[in-house]
């Protein structure tokens, strides 16, 4: 008990966990998911896109919509930036560097299976 208790009162800091990294045969599973591969490639088309934009575009109600773009936003893929425009609330998602390289990565792992799944002639 004294120990754990020593560790509770301890001034040093907490030791982070480092993510896992993807090994280069691994697709990003969170991109993988249809939804967010979505938003995604919604998002490199263009510099920003507001939330209606998007719901309209992928054909998404806003609690699915809402919940895949958190996860990208959490993941650093997606930058969201809330505001007004008039009295309205505004919300504007754009793909940030990390989620342009992560895309990038993961078209790049597509195009190699796809490649390789074809039938050589």
């Amino acid at each position: 008990m004294a120990a754990r208790a020593a560790r509770q009162h301890s001034t040093m800091p907490a030791r982070r966990i480092a993510a896992p990294e993807r090994h280069a045969t691994q697709l990003d599973r969170l991109i993988h998911d249809r939804m967010r591969l979505g938003i995604l490639s919604a998002l490199a088309a263009a510099p920003s896109i507001t939330f209606t934009d998007l719901r309209t575009a992928l054909d998404a109600s806003d609690g699915n919509l809402s919940v895949h773009a958190r996860k990208l936003e959490d993941a650093g893929y997606v930058t969201c930036t809330k505001g007004f425009e008039g009295r309205l609330p505004k919300t504007q998602f754009s793909l940030n560097e990390a989620g342009n390289r992560a895309l990038r990565q993961y078209l790049d792992h597509m195009e190699a299976i796809i490649k390789h799944a074809r039938p050589r002639r």
